[in-house]
């Protein structure tokens, strides 16, 4: 694949993937890194500023929880209206799968509708 064709679609689709990380659960930016990298080509740097414009978009939220291992981690919890932004999201995602599908699958020929997807 056009590997600036892979890094665009990602971007358009890594606040969702991440909503739909903390709606399963909350975590830590780093820990959200790691979970991302495990599906995808992803770095930190990406990453930590999307969570603040995720905060600044009231779809997170953030608490502190101490560390058995170090300081304490700020960890972000989905809000209300980032279920509500993930089910709009995840919602146009399909339709927009659905539609590139329809036109990438190939259809029978019609020999009397030319020019027709």
């Amino acid at each position: 694949m056009n590997m600036a064709l892979k890094t665009q679609l990602r971007k358009g689709a890594i606040e969702m993937c991440v909503l739909a990380i903390l709606q399963r659960a909350d975590s830590y930016t780093y820990e959200l890194v790691q979970q991302l990298s495990a599906h995808m080509a992803i770095s930190e740097g990406t990453v930590y500023p999307l969570m603040r414009r995720l905060q600044d978009e009231g779809w997170v939220q953030t608490y502190l929880q101490e560390s058995a291992t170090g300081p304490a981690r700020k960890y972000y919890r989905l809000s209300a209206s980032g279920v509500e932004a993930l089910a709009m999201m995840s919602q146009e995602w399909q339709e927009f799968v659905a539609e590139i599908n329809s036109v990438l699958q190939p259809r029978p020929t019609n020999p009397t509708q030319k020019g027709a997807l």
